[in-house]
């Protein structure tokens, strides 16, 4: 469900964060943050100070988890382990009220649980769920040190025969004409990624293993469409702004989609984690056949559509 709304009457002058805390049951912290998202108005106004006090109708929008049915495959009493799959976003698209993993796993755990990576929409794979803050900091902090390490599969264009270290910095993209999220730039940030080729099918594809060394936005997509082998079934990388843009709209037929990327899907996967967490070593990998994916998604003609494209 995400985020709604809800309506509530204060009857007698209080404090409004004193009211969310004890009426509308969020933490002190939680409260707080309300209202400095501007997510609280009483009588019509937005309430801007924390120790503001007052009477009526106060409106609230709330994190009300109501998710996809998704459960963990994998869970200790810190975290929890979900294999996402393509189509799923990992959190509520700002104040839309779309549902998410976020919903699922604060459902089974909590409202102080969270989901401590992000994953795109389409990408399918492993997301860890921590299950109270202290976890949720240890593992952030974990990511954001590099302790962590992540391997990806992936079906590319074109035939990649032997393995190779993609080091090209990226940067948000600040040209409003042009949607996709992020470029190359020698201004940009580091990024680096190690790319394995696995196997070549016949006709000009190639799945590979990727190991992601920095964690960029959309790093592993960029990288390798700047080496002209975008993956297969990118929808922003690899095809033109316009494609793109459309994409983004959520305006894109699908059979023009599967024309211009050759697949109905992202044919990108998280597939393993690894990583040491209070004393403990996890070695997680997912259970999703990858390469069963690949043949329910990609288009029957994808010699002709990667020909057609210029990508074969």
């Amino acid at each position: 469900m995400g985020f709604v709304e809800r309506e509530f009457l204060i009857e007698g002058e209080q404090k409004i964060l004193k009211f969310l805390v004890e009426v509308v049951g969020l933490s002190p912290r939680e409260g707080k943050r309300a209202i400095d998202r501007g997510r609280v108005s009483l009588n019509g106004k937005r309430v801007t100070n924390k120790g503001a006090v007052g009477k009526g109708i106060l409106k609230c929008i709330l994190f009300e988890p109501n998710g996809f049915g998704i459960t963990p495959f994998f869970e200790t009493p810190h975290f929890a382990i979900y294999d996402k799959p393509s189509g799923v976003p990992i959190h509520p698209k700002k104040l839309a009220n779309t549902k998410s993993l976020l919903d699922d796993h604060r459902k089974l755990y909590g409202p102080g649980a969270n989901l401590v990576h992000r994953l795109d929409r389409e990408t399918s794979g492993l997301v860890i769920g921590s299950k109270y803050k202290y976890a949720e900091s240890e593992l952030k902090r974990s990511f954001q040190e590099r302790e962590i390490q992540k391997e990806y599969l992936a079906l590319i264009w074109g035939v990649l025969e032997r393995g190779l270290e993609i080091k090209k910095p990226i940067e948000v993209n600040r040209d409003p004409a042009i949607k996709v999220k992020v470029q190359i730039s020698p201004t940009g940030r580091e990024a680096v990624t190690i790319v394995e080729p696995l196997e070549v099918v016949e006709g000009g594809v190639t799945l590979v293993r990727l190991k992601p060394l920095t964690g960029r936005q959309h790093q592993l997509r960029v990288h390798l469409w700047s080496i002209g082998h975008p993956i297969v079934g990118d929808p922003l990388y690899g095809v033109s702004p316009d494609v793109g843009d459309q994409y983004l709209r959520r305006v894109l037929p699908e059979q023009e989609r599967i024309y211009w990327t050759g697949a109905s899907r992202l044919l990108l996967h998280s597939y393993r984690l690894k990583f040491h967490f209070f004393g403990n070593r996890y070695n997680i990998i997912s259970p999703t056949d990858f390469r069963g994916e690949i043949g329910r998604s990609l288009a029957p003609n994808w010699r002709e559509i990667g020909k057609a494209t210029g990508k074969l």
